[in-house]
């Protein structure tokens, strides 16, 4: 571990006055410390929420934490949010959206649950809590978790597919805790990161002794993870694009595998601004911070990125098995997860399972999928609350 580490003040300090105004954390509950006891699913607390996380059609608005399971099959606390739709629940409980956020970063202050208005993860959330605030509005009870070591202990393993899996499935255990009107039918949603965080929910079907899973929704699935490294290394066209994403998959492996450091391959500048997505900085600072190094001064010379390469590729949605009907969205203007990677992943998941619907969305960008893509999506799952068999691609 080199000096970048102490040297990393600086970048600390910039994005609390430029990314973090009015910024406040969620506190720590008491069973946030040490390695949970219990079974997966099971609430640790519960608390009102009251910052911009809440969603403004809901009834009810909570923070939780809960036990789930991490990369390594242990024992983690995760936290998350419940939103219950205003009203009496229907007969078996409100339907349940779990939703699966896309990228933010990986320091605790870009967790979902800490959003507050103008926060340094505010630029992305405040588009998803308008999303999810719809859901509320059509009966849905809504919960979001924020996934392993993101606003909890130990360091956020981004794209982890089995972790992602078990935080957002343990998610609607622990909100039927948290709330007796919530019903066991539940839906997987999620953009991005949670788009292919959905599609390993989506290939993880337990047995439905509490809660049932009955379909997914995939919104631009994060693709090519591996790729990243020798794409910015070689400074492809769009290459500047991809850095600030980087920067985030090395900090998700370093998070999985401390053996794989980034300071390893970085340089000193380079090394810095990583740091800084660990401790102090969001995806929209990284931005920032990206925006002025040079493409020729991110790698040491010698880099050996191949470690990271390959955990990644185990990370990919390619060679899934899903299990329940799923609807897959792409924006054709998404310049951050193309078309043609979308349309591989589909190609490849209907060689194994055909209900499988793919629709693309003209114009649409990265983010814009998530809102232009609703009415669909609700549609989607109306169908298979009603017992209709949505139309397939495969």
């Amino acid at each position: 571990m080199r000096s970048s580490r102490t040297r990393a003040a600086g970048i600390a300090a910039a994005v609390i006055l430029a990314g973090t105004a009015g910024f406040a954390a969620v506190p720590a509950q008491a069973g946030d410390r040490g390695v949970p006891p219990g079974q997966r699913g099971e609430l640790i607390s519960s608390r009102p929420l009251t910052n911009a996380a809440a969603l403004p059609s809901a009834a009810r608005n909570r923070f939780v934490t809960y036990v789930s399971e991490g990369s390594h099959g242990q024992r983690i606390t995760v936290s998350g949010t419940v939103a219950v739709p205003k009203g009496t629940p229907p007969r078996g409980g409100w339907p349940v959206l779990s939703w699966a956020h896309g990228t933010t970063g990986t320091a605790d202050i870009c967790a979902p649950s800490a959003s507050t208005a103008g926060g340094p993860a505010g630029d992305y959330l405040s588009i998803t809590e308008k999303y999810l605030d719809k859901w509320v509005a059509n009966g849905f009870a809504v919960v979001q978790t924020d996934y392993e070591g993101l606003g909890t202990p130990g360091g956020h393993t981004y794209m982890h597919g089995r972790s992602e899996a078990n935080t957002v499935t343990d998610m609607v255990r622990a909100a039927r805790e948290a709330d007796r009107g919530i019903g066991r039918d539940w839906f997987v949603a999620g953009h991005s990161q949670g788009g292919q965080a959905t599609l390993f929910t989506a290939a993880d079907l337990q047995p439905p002794r509490d809660i049932r899973l009955r379909g997914a929704v995939s919104i631009a699935p994060g693709s090519n993870m591996s790729q990243t490294f020798a794409y910015v290394a070689n400074q492809y066209p769009g290459a500047e694009i991809a850095l600030p994403f980087m920067f985030i998959l090395l900090n998700g492996a370093y998070a999985a595998d401390p053996s794989m450091d980034p300071d390893d391959v970085l340089t000193d500048e380079a090394a810095r601004i990583a740091e800084a997505g660990r401790t102090t900085a969001c995806s929209a600072q990284l931005k920032q911070f990206s925006a002025t190094l040079p493409l020729d001064d991110v790698f040491r010379p010698g880099a050996d990125t191949s470690a990271f390469e390959r955990y990644y590729e185990k990370q990919e949605a390619l060679g899934l098995d899903l299990k329940v009907p799923t609807l897959v969205v792409q924006g054709t203007a998404d310049r951050e997860v193309s078309p043609a990677s979308t349309q591989n992943i589909v190609r490849d998941l209907c060689a194994r399972y055909g209900d499988i619907a793919y629709r693309e969305f003209e114009g649409a960008d990265h983010r814009g999928a998530i809102d232009a893509s609703f009415q669909s999506s609700l549609t989607f799952v109306q169908d298979l609350r009603a017992g209709r068999t949505p139309p397939t691609t495969c």
